[in-house]
């Protein structure tokens, strides 16, 4: 199936879609707003690619290779002859909306109009295309280059051939898809992570128990590779919180309203891993 591919967004996300599609073969777009924004993306791929050739999971032919198949621009009309785009930009309805009115009028007719959102429902992002049956939801996990999981959403209005495309595309870059046929804010995974970590900080909170135990509780008495706290410092505590709150206002369910450690948290600018300090230190 390998072709043509636009990433929308050269962000963590986006540049490790970009990676493994590139790796499996495909032409790869990779927009975003700046140059600078660009060669950072470039440069994560670069240095995510040189980390596998070290350890023998990829040749550096194979990589190089794989760098070859990426071009960077910041010209969105450069997704015109793209057979899928892929938008993974900041989690707001509003900016993905632009991008996809835009979109509606750049891309074919045929082409596949993807959002890797983990809470915004797409029959939203959808409502500003003229052809809501060609968008669809593919959120990758991070990093995209680890993580084997697609989780594919259907909006309102997406066809069973967005979907059959949107799936051999994820398959063939080497995801195990799952489908949420119900188009609610969070879809399945975001919600259960979501209700999951929400929980644990108000334990954590009110001196319930501690992050590092509650994360222990978590992996040895259920079994998880990573506790909720580790994996919230590993997502972004602003994102996570985010994604909540997208939630929880197309809910009213309080079982998603942010607990305020996390909110104070994510306003003093511990985000997690990405800044060095979040449940735990990574200083």
């Amino acid at each position: 199936m390998a072709g043509q591919v636009a990433i929308i967004g050269a962000g963590l996300m986006g540049s490790g879609i970009a990676q493994v599609a590139a790796v499996s073969g495909w032409t790869v777009t990779l927009r975003d707003l700046t140059d600078e924004a660009t060669a950072r993306g470039v440069a994560n791929i670069r240095g995510s690619l040189e980390k596998f050739a070290a350890k023998d999971k990829i040749s550096t032919a194979d990589a190089e290779a794989a760098l070859g198949r990426i071009t960077t621009t910041t010209d969105l009309d450069a997704a015109a002859e793209a057979d899928i785009v892929v938008e993974a930009v900041f989690e707001r309805l509003d900016v993905k909306q632009d991008i996809f009115t835009e979109l509606d009028k750049i891309c074919r007719d045929s082409t596949v109009l993807a959002t890797n959102t983990s809470a915004i429902p797409i029959t939203q992002i959808a409502a500003v295309t003229s052809r809501p049956e060609s968008v669809v939801g593919t959120h990758f996990f991070s990093p995209v280059p680890m993580m084997k999981l697609c989780e594919l959403v259907r909006g309102l209005k997406t066809s069973d051939a967005t979907l059959a495309t949107a799936r051999s595309f994820a398959e063939e870059i080497g995801k195990t898809c799952v489908v949420v046929n119900r188009d609610v804010a969070g879809f399945a995974t975001t919600r259960l992570i979501c209700a999951l970590v929400m929980e644990a900080v108000s334990l954590v909170e009110n001196g319930v128990i501690s992050a590092e135990d509650l994360d222990v509780a978590c992996k040895l008495g259920f079994g998880h590779a990573m506790g909720p706290l580790a994996t919230t410092d590993l997502t972004g505590l602003d994102v996570l919180r985010h994604a909540t709150e997208n939630i929880y206002n197309d809910t009213g369910d309080s079982k998603f309203f942010p607990p305020e450690l996390l909110s104070r948290m994510v306003a003093a600018g511990d985000h997690g891993r990405k800044t060095g300090k979040g449940f735990y230190d990574y200083s």
